[in-house]
């Protein structure tokens, strides 16, 4: 039996181990060469301290209340040397990656595909090399070099964790270098360097209703959460909260992948999904922004937690919304991201 861990670091790098029944995820973790702060290793400094997001352990009593008070363990603080893992975990490691003698994964592959969604958007499918097994969270992100240009640009996941095939919806910026790229150069079998997984915006635990908000192509990370989510209900942890998907564009050419949000809706029964256009031109049935079709019943008294992904000025307006309705969710995880840029994560618990 072993599990496996995502080490989330402060800088934002995901660094994934493998834990071996029972072994602490200290000595996991410095078997493969991630050095994770540690000064005694016997649960009395404290040094190892980090918080266990998921996930199901053991840390038995030898500590010292000094090292991890009664408050701190309810909370969810743990010891990576005392702690047993019992299933797949998330912890936040709160020093850089590179504290601790690790960095961000290196991977190459192949372009499979590209196709124009609409004028707005370009799917970009990655096939990663033989043996390559890019594991991250749902909803991260990872840098792609641009062939030739020697920079890179930054773009979520769409696809499945751990898949072969990498997908990603990507925005069409005239001029822009991805776009460029994209638009006239891309042939299958181009040579691709990622660099990730990266961010701090994934999908959680499950526990109670989910609103999720998506602008324009920031759609992508809730594609790969929907498909976690389907793949956790063939695997038997399906869970029946209920989960809603407010996706908003500008134009009606706009809304793309619509067909696979009523395949997520047919596998998940779950899970509900409304689109929004904004254009007062468009003959959409539902027009404006995401914040005018936010009624109670998806918000649940704030007994929800919100993700949240878009352009600055969604995301601005669902936090001022918000704040104007003295709606405080019980958590909110957002990212939001600009042309060249890569995304900017926050979250409110």
């Amino acid at each position: 039996m072993s599990y496996t861990i995502a080490l989330n670091f402060e800088d934002g790098v995901t660094r994934f181990i493998g834990c071996k029944a029972g072994e602490t995820v200290l000595d996991a973790a410095y078997r493969q060469k991630v050095n994770l702060p540690m000064d005694c290793s016997d649960g009395v400094c404290g040094t190892c301290k980090g918080h266990c997001e998921q996930g199901a352990f053991d840390m038995g009593d030898d500590y010292l209340d000094d090292a991890l008070s009664e408050e701190e363990a309810a909370e969810g603080q743990v010891l990576t040397c005392q702690m047993v893992p019992s299933s797949d975990c998330v912890i936040q490691v709160p020093v850089a990656s590179t504290l601790c003698k690790t960095q961000v994964g290196e991977f190459h592959g192949t372009v499979a595909m590209v196709e124009a969604l609409s004028e707005d958007s370009i799917e970009l499918a990655i096939d990663l090399d033989e043996g390559a097994e890019l594991a991250f969270l749902p909803g991260q992100y990872l840098h792609i070099e641009v062939p030739g240009s020697g920079q890179h640009r930054s773009y979520s996941f769409s696809s499945l964790p751990g898949s072969r095939r990498a997908t990603f919806l990507i925005r069409n910026i005239p001029g822009g270098v991805m776009s460029g790229y994209l638009g006239g150069q891309a042939r299958p079998g181009d040579r691709l360097k990622l660099t990730g997984p990266l961010g701090s915006f994934y999908l959680r635990e499950v526990t109670r209703p989910v609103l999720m908000l998506a602008g324009g192509t920031g759609l992508a990370p809730f594609l790969s959460m929907l498909e976690q989510l389907v793949q956790m209900r063939a695997d038997g942890k399906a869970t029946d909260t209920p989960i809603h998907l407010i996706y908003g564009v500008n134009k009606d050419d706009h809304l793309v992948k619509v067909g696979a949000l009523d395949a997520f809706a047919e596998a998940l029964p779950n899970f509900l999904y409304t689109t929004v256009v904004v254009d007062e031109a468009s003959e959409h049935p539902r027009k404006g922004y995401v914040t005018h079709h936010m009624d109670a019943e998806v918000l649940n008294d704030g007994d929800v937690d919100v993700y949240l992904c878009g352009p600055p000025p969604m995301v601005d307006a669902v936090l001022k919304h918000f704040d104007a309705q003295g709606i405080v969710p019980q958590s909110f995880h957002y990212e939001k991201f600009t042309p060249n840029q890569a995304p900017s994560a926050e979250e409110v618990a």
